[in-house]
């Protein structure tokens, strides 16, 4: 994978190693490796770290990535590829699958199936998931294929690029078409797993908009504007509206209603956009709601 970079005016007089890392957004450990490998190129020849740039100069990083070990059974799998390329595979990952093996699920997840995929063509890389899903929740996850791309995605998260949007079948009413949801998130004291609102948590923002209101649910559009785990399902139910089907993050006056309209969390990723890491040019990612969520959506119309 090659990185390049045309020097301009404002950059001129600016030395290889402060451009690979501002322009180019190289870690320092990445530098480090190219730098000893004689994999940084200024016009074509190599060339020393410290050295400066002049306007219209061409700058090269020459990226190769060892084969790397990994420790995933490879399995064959009939996976909902949306997206492929050099740098990255984004899935559209049904409910009820697990995404990375655990202790309890070696085998049958999404990156199960990753692994046998790529071996396939001769790709041989650790399975690097961008952002996770919970197992029941559906729809887009975006995998990198180096580190390079990784750290890239990563950046765009942090500073908002990398957007996510999902939708949600939620219990309850509303008044207002859209709202915000502003509540720190942290682990629940004593649980491995669950996460709940507290002042001592982790900034937690998620935005909202009603899509469809019914009798007594509500169809939503929620963006994450941060990344916690359980975010959303959290916030649903410290705002009152927790998601219909999700037994985690439910509350007691909902425990019997909507029994057996859908048998998991009513959660979905919809879309993923953010800037491609290579070329810089937009790239929008959707998945369609799956058929347990539109089956009941088409019951909460009746």
């Amino acid at each position: 994978m090659k990185l390049v970079l045309k020097i301009s005016a404002e950059d001129s007089a600016k030395t290889v190693k402060h451009l690979l890392k501002t322009r180019l957004h190289i870690s320092e450990r990445l530098i480090k490796k190219l730098k000893r490998s004689g994999r940084i190129m200024l016009n074509s020849v190599p060339v020393h770290v410290n050295a400066r740039v002049s306007e219209g100069d061409i700058l090269e990083a020459l990226i190769e990535f060892e084969e790397e070990n990994e420790d995933i059974v490879p399995e064959k799998m009939d996976l909902d590829i949306i997206c492929e390329d050099d740098c990255l595979i984004a899935i559209n990952k049904p409910p009820d699958t697990v995404v990375h093996p655990t202790v309890r699920h070696f085998t049958g997840t999404v990156a199960n199936g990753l692994r046998h995929h790529l071996l396939s063509k001769g790709v041989k890389t650790l399975i690097r998931p961008v952002s996770r899903l919970d197992r029941d929740t559906s729809g887009v996850i975006v995998f990198a294929l180096n580190p390079y791309v990784q750290n890239e995605l990563i950046r765009q998260m942090h500073d908002n690029t990398y957007q996510k949007e999902y939708l949600g079948i939620v219990h309850g009413t509303f008044t207002s078409a859209s709202g915000i949801i502003d509540l720190p998130i942290e682990r629940l004291p004593g649980s491995i797993m669950l996460r709940h609102t507290s002042p001592e948590g982790a900034p937690s923002v998620t935005r909202y908009e009603v899509i469809e209101q019914f009798a007594d649910c509500a169809l939503l559009k929620f963006r994450l504007i941060t990344g916690r785990t359980h975010q959303i399902r959290v916030h649903c139910q410290a705002a009152g509206h927790p998601l219909v089907g999700d037994t985690l993050y439910s509350l007691p006056e909902f425990k019997n209603k909507h029994i057996g309209l859908i048998r998991r969390q009513a959660l979905h990723s919809a879309l993923v956009s953010f800037n491609h890491p290579l070329s810089g040019s937009p790239v929008k990612l959707k998945a369609p709601l799956p058929n347990d969520m539109l089956h009941a959506l088409e019951i909460l119309r009746k």
